[in-house]
């Protein structure tokens, strides 16, 4: 929402959009008509493709994701990764909110990258959780209702919980997984054995 709240200010006519995997909880949609009525923007959502959800959701279980990693990686492909994809044809350049300290596999991030001959802007890279905590504070930025109740991190509802104290920011994120990536796929591909997997099952639900 940082991100949302400082594009708005420089133009009115940004555009922004999100994912809509099919299994968010209300409170995200809540948010979207927030963004919609507090900035006058119309959130452009895109979905999955309804053909491959149905093919996934028939071979392998509306809940496949929390029968083993690469199956949850499998339902974040076809629900997240390759919506994006599609998106992104529509675009030169976009912003996403990632931090470095949010995770290792996000130590990384740099402010711009290019993928996929995309520019890949991350504004927020080097700002600390205090930083977008003022940011959201001092400009009254809309937040997640879910943040209220303990959540750091948020995804579809299956896939998120609120942490304890203590826990990791990403600890909400597929919590039933031990020693996994918290990672979907849209910033950090799998890669090795896990990928060579993950081609496999996308294969199936994509021929058949």
């Amino acid at each position: 929402m940082v991100l949302v709240d400082m594009a708005a200010r420089i133009n009115p006519n940004v555009r922004v959009f999100t994912i809509d995997t099919g299994r968010l909880p209300q409170e995200t949609y809540d948010l979207m008509e927030a963004v919609r009525l507090r900035y006058g923007t119309k959130v452009e959502i895109v979905f999955p493709d309804h053909t491959e959800v149905e093919s996934m959701t028939l071979r392998h279980g509306v809940n496949l994701f929390y029968a083993e990693v690469p199956l949850r990686k499998l339902c974040c492909h076809i629900r997240k990764v390759r919506p994006l994809e599609r998106k992104l044809s529509e675009f030169d350049a976009y912003a996403v909110g990632l931090r470095t300290s949010q995770s290792e596999e996000r130590a990384d991030v740099t402010q711009v990258t290019e993928t996929a001959g995309k520019l890949k802007l991350s504004p927020l890279a080097h700002w600390s959780a205090e930083q977008v905590e003022e940011y959201l504070a001092k400009y009254d930025v809309p937040r997640h209702p879910l943040y209220a109740q303990g959540y750091a991190t948020i995804s579809c509802a299956p896939c998120s919980r609120a942490i304890q104290p203590g826990e990791h920011e990403r600890a909400g994120r597929w919590w039933w997984e031990q020693d996994a990536s918290k990672e979907c796929g849209i910033h950090v591909t799998p890669t090795g054995a896990l990928k060579r997997t993950l081609d496999v099952l996308l294969d199936e639900i994509l021929v058949h």
